[in-house]
């Protein structure tokens, strides 16, 4: 490698002030050398000699000997841009940052410097907040990073997971971070509606195309114009209808229930549905050549006993949000109750939890006997709060033994949850 060229040799001041995000210039070793005045602006001042690692995780060695992945040692393996998203430190607390590493080489091709450039992820949050999604676990920075590389694009996203998941709040943050956030989100329910409603619903109908058409109304796609159409429960869309729905996709036109005038469409399309598709394919209830129409992005949204270390960060964000001007305290004796939980119903059977939380708390504290009484009556809760009334020991043993079977048996991690030694936790369940 030729190392003769320094930093100092080279015009990389204005290099780095040419780049419209905030970018750093970094060593081969992960020293920070130089940095641009978005970075300072939004990171703060870097002192000389300091290491990427260390300023942006509090790390004392690479991100790949940490557990996480590190762009810069994917550039070296690669020898290519890379892009990873990670949370960073910043003086706002915890952010996803989208972080991009360009290799400089010389004119042998060697690499002598990298150009990190990080951008701030505004969809989602690492902390607690009111409105975006939230959450710092791998299964959910993974979402995260999905939604931030497909939203820039007009490309049709199906969003798939169980039910409570949050598949309308991924559709709301792929269009507010899309080129049309200016214009509108327009969300449809496609459970429930019959094929002659949900035509009218989506294209609108003209005066006397049928009884009770009084006057003309415009239909939803004509609100979504030059925006994004959501459709949920997609699998729910009755088969006649779905005629009709391949062919506006397939034309970018439509026409208004009782109308002859063709008119132009012009809409970013989300999908989102709890079903199986590719089942109700093979059994004829979903059409094949829709369903390929639909599936151009794949999202599957992650169920919250996949992202356990979520919980904590949502809840106090559910609180935050249903509270009000009403500050409310999640105890750690609570959060130790919500990890127990199975929550079938995801993160919206999490938000009803909190709701009850904030009737029954007596203060502003909520703590775990206060779950107690908002889990009891929920017989999808877990044994260890659904019986308040037994003697502590078998609490405590039903507690553990949720516990155990929410951690897939790893005695390790539910020791750590259960805050006790994996030697108390044998002894416990003994």
């Amino acid at each position: 490698m030729n190392t003769g060229i320094q930093p100092s040799d080279l015009d990389f001041k204005s290099l780095l002030e040419g780049l419209e995000h905030p970018a750093i210039l970094l060593s081969t070793d992960y020293e920070i050398l130089a940095s641009n005045r978005l970075y300072r602006q939004n990171f703060g001042d870097v002192a000389a000699g300091e290491r990427c690692y260390r300023i942006s995780h509090g790390y004392d060695r690479p991100c790949d000997q940490a557990g996480e992945s590190c762009p810069l040692a994917a550039c070296k393996g690669s020898r290519e841009k890379e892009r990873v998203l990670h949370i960073h430190n910043t003086p706002r607390g915890r952010e996803h940052i989208d972080v991009e590493m360009l290799p400089l080489k010389d004119a042998s091709g060697d690499i002598l410097y990298f150009i990190e450039m990080l951008k701030p992820v505004a969809i989602a949050s690492a902390e607690i907040d009111r409105d975006r999604m939230v959450g710092r676990s791998p299964a959910f920075n993974r979402l995260v990073e999905l939604v931030n590389l497909v939203a820039p694009h007009d490309t049709s996203v199906l969003l798939l997971g169980e039910s409570g998941t949050g598949k309308e709040l991924a559709a709301n943050a792929i269009h507010q971070a899309s080129p049309r956030a200016d214009k509108a989100f327009v969300a449809v329910e496609c459970a429930g509606l019959t094929e002659t409603l949900f035509e009218s619903e989506l294209f609108g109908h003209v005066k006397g195309a049928f009884t009770g058409a009084a006057q003309n109304k415009s239909g939803l796609l004509e609100q979504a114009h030059g925006g994004t159409l959501f459709l949920d429960e997609i699998g729910d869309v009755p088969v006649g209808m779905q005629v009709k729905l391949l062919r506006l996709l397939e034309t970018g036109s439509f026409r208004a229930v009782g109308s002859t005038q063709l008119k132009r469409a012009d809409f970013r399309l989300i999908c989102a549905t709890h079903r199986n598709l590719p089942a109700m394919v093979t059994a004829g209830e979903f059409r094949e050549d829709l369903y390929y129409r639909l599936n151009t992005f794949p999202i599957t949204l992650p169920p919250l006993r996949e992202r356990p270390d979520d919980i904590a960060l949502i809840a106090r964000s559910l609180l935050e949000k249903l509270g009000g001007d009403e500050k409310y305290h999640l105890t750690d004796s609570a959060v130790k109750i919500l990890l127990a939980q199975p929550f079938p119903g995801n993160s919206r059977e999490l938000r009803n939890v909190m709701e009850r939380a904030i009737i029954f708390a007596r203060s502003n504290v909520i703590d775990a006997k206060v779950l107690q009484n908002c889990l009891a009556p929920n017989e999808s809760g877990s044994k260890a709060v659904a019986s308040a009334w037994v003697d502590l020991r078998t609490h405590e043993r039903r507690y553990l033994e949720a516990l155990l079977q929410h951690c897939n048996h790893d005695k390790a991690k539910a020791a750590a949850v259960a805050g006790i030694s994996v030697r108390s936790l044998y002894r416990k369940l003994e």
